[in-house]
């Protein structure tokens, strides 16, 4: 456990961050600052699995095993979201999520 901070504390700092990152994620018009939102959302998660495996289960590394693919899938997840970013700003010339709308067609 860590000393002089409860989990109640870290829980609400977790959750400020997770909604932070959902805030961001409705309100905003540019890609590159959903797919920042949609981090803050993911760290957030792996935050809570390891402070949940830590004060529950101090001797079990479940939660950090959790964490560490996430953290994967992330990194795998924000690589490929930057190559298409990528490719709409050759096509399109910007990053705003209203210009995507070419693309249907």
């Amino acid at each position: 456990m860590i000393a002089g901070i409860s989990i109640y504390e870290l829980l609400t700092l977790t959750t400020i961050i997770f909604f932070i990152g959902v805030y961001g994620f409705i309100t905003r018009k540019n890609l590159i600052s959903i797919l920042i939102s949609v981090e803050l959302i993911m760290n957030a998660s792996v935050i809570n699995f390891v402070i949940i495996n830590k004060y529950l289960y101090p001797d079990m590394l479940q939660g950090v095993l959790f964490s560490i693919f996430i953290i994967a899938v992330a990194a795998a997840e924000a690589a490929l979201a930057i190559s298409i970013i990528i490719n709409l700003y050759r096509q399109i010339g910007s990053v705003e999520v209203k210009d995507t709308e070419i693309m249907k067609y």
